[in-house]
């Protein structure tokens, strides 16, 4: 089977529904050009073409691995989708310049990082740009004067944020002459915060469609241990009745069967972990079985 594919919004990107995010490619074990490559293109035949990253992953080095494996088959350019994101300086080996880690959302910064990722990744356009984290001294217009140049450029097609708030989205949106399309947020069984607090109501407002990080709660939803042994109950009982359904595909049914239409971004390096993400669009569970996770995750019902 493949990965659907649906758009965030009616003026926004087509994305596969599954996002490879590329975050874990220069972890241990390190992989190299080829084998990222290889995964690159099975998440490709597997209909995951959409790929997401930031400057800063990898200490400054996951866009640039990314890149010299794209470059050795360079036609695979023209099946993927690249999100990438900025906005965030580390303390780094790899900029000396940094003294402290903080946000930087100025114009000047936006472009540079953009052309940066353009340059290391080997690309001639990012599909979405994000601003990784809210930045205290965010200047809206500075922003909006950095992505109007950007589009006008060709440079980036479409913009959005991640981590933001409802007020932080709509001050930003009140001075861009361009949709913001989504909002990279954390969203799981394990953090379910920001389905309270109107985060996700908000962007079901603008029939915006929320992508999820850490879809798996950082690895936590696999943790054997007392504070998940409901959780994990519920998830056995399930399993059995969805034909031996693995905890990550109950998961990402669980977001799915949220009328928000969640775009999940995935962490894995094994190819065997996306191919049962993509089977996990073809479980369905019921309504009452969200409720029954959510309660056994620890979530209330008033």
């Amino acid at each position: 089977m493949s990965a659907s594919r649906t758009r965030l919004c009616s003026d926004g990107p087509e994305f596969s529904r599954l996002v490879m995010g590329t975050w874990r490619l220069v972890d241990d074990p390190v992989l190299s050009s080829q084998e990222i490559l290889s995964l690159v293109e099975e998440c490709v035949d597997l209909g995951i073409t959409t790929f997401d990253e930031a400057d800063i992953y990898g200490n400054y080095s996951s866009e640039e691995s990314f890149g010299k494996a794209l470059n050795l088959n360079s036609s695979i350019k023209h099946k993927i989708e690249v999100i990438t994101k900025c906005g965030i300086k580390l303390i780094s080996d790899k900029r000396p310049s940094h003294k402290v880690k903080h946000y930087d959302t100025t114009r000047s910064h936006i472009i540079s990082s953009v052309e940066n990722s353009l340059k290391v990744m080997g690309v001639d356009h990012i599909d979405l740009l994000l601003i990784h984290r809210p930045d205290p001294l965010m200047n809206p217009d500075e922003i909006a004067e950095a992505f109007s140049l950007l589009n006008d450029h060709g440079k980036v097609f479409h913009f959005g944020v991640s981590n933001f708030t409802v007020r932080q989205f709509e001050l930003l949106q009140s001075r861009l002459s361009m949709p913001l399309v989504t909002n990279q947020i954390e969203l799981s069984l394990l953090y379910r915060d920001l389905m309270l607090d109107g985060s996700v109501d908000y962007l079901m407002q603008l029939k915006k469609s929320p992508m999820a990080w850490s879809p798996f709660g950082g690895g936590g939803l696999f943790h054997r241990d007392t504070e998940n042994e409901e959780l994990h109950r519920v998830l056995d009982e399930l399993s059995k009745k969805y034909d031996d359904a693995g905890y990550d595909q109950l998961a990402l049914a669980w977001l799915y069967h949220h009328p928000a239409s969640i775009f999940p971004i995935l962490g894995t390096k094994k190819i065997e972990r996306v191919r049962a993400a993509v089977e996990s669009e073809d479980i369905h569970i019921t309504r009452e079985e969200w409720y029954k996770l959510w309660v056994a995750a620890g979530g209330l019902i008033p």
